[in-house]
């Protein structure tokens, strides 16, 4: 039986290194998926990505990241084979990342924090295993991962309730404020 595992991050760079550990290790990349604010650009408005190397999981000669960007309401998706898990994110990621997370098992309060740290910057991973990899895989997970209760917390003492889907993604800025704020914190 195969569960599925999700973990926050605070930047698109970190969540990837991510995603090539858990890929070395011999996660298929089929079910290994990243959703991540666009916020610093690493999709551009003319197409391109910022990073050089190319990321087709599907096979389809399209940029994976580029298709996710280009639909999601500044936000962009890889999507590996996780049946259905991100489908949603056709629509946009507002509409689409509370059910698609609670239908794969995650609890509607970790699913609030998870959307809410995406439209403030961050990027999700989330990764289906077998039961027997779940304690190796959340190893790699943890290692760099936002500790999802300090994280609500954080944004509660900020007047946050819920996750918002009309909100609008955080721009730039504003995303570079929030991780000092989290980084002070954390000191």
């Amino acid at each position: 039986m195969s569960i599925t595992l999700s973990r926050l991050y605070d930047d698109y760079a970190a969540a990837t290194l991510v995603v090539r550990e858990l890929e070395s290790v011999g996660i298929p990349t089929s079910e290994i998926s990243i959703v991540a604010s666009n916020a610093e650009n690493w999709y551009s408005s003319k197409g391109t990505m910022s990073s050089s190397s190319k990321h087709d999981r599907d096979r389809d000669d399209a940029d994976d990241r580029a298709e996710g960007a280009a639909t999601g309401a500044g936000i962009g998706a890889t999507v590996g084979g996780i049946a259905g898990l991100l489908a949603a994110l056709g629509i946009s990621v507002a509409g689409g990342i509370l059910g698609a997370l609670t239908e794969a098992g995650v609890s509607e309060q970790d699913a609030q924090v998870y959307a809410e740290g995406l439209r403030r910057g961050g990027t999700l991973i989330t990764v289906r295993v077998p039961e027997g990899d779940q304690k190796r895989v959340e190893a790699i997970l943890d290692r760099s991962a936002v500790n999802i209760r300090e994280r609500e917390m954080t944004y509660r003492k900020s007047g946050w309730s819920s996750f918002d889907p009309d909100a609008p993604p955080y721009t730039a800025d504003q995303v570079r404020k929030e991780r000092d704020l989290h980084r002070r914190n954390a000191a």
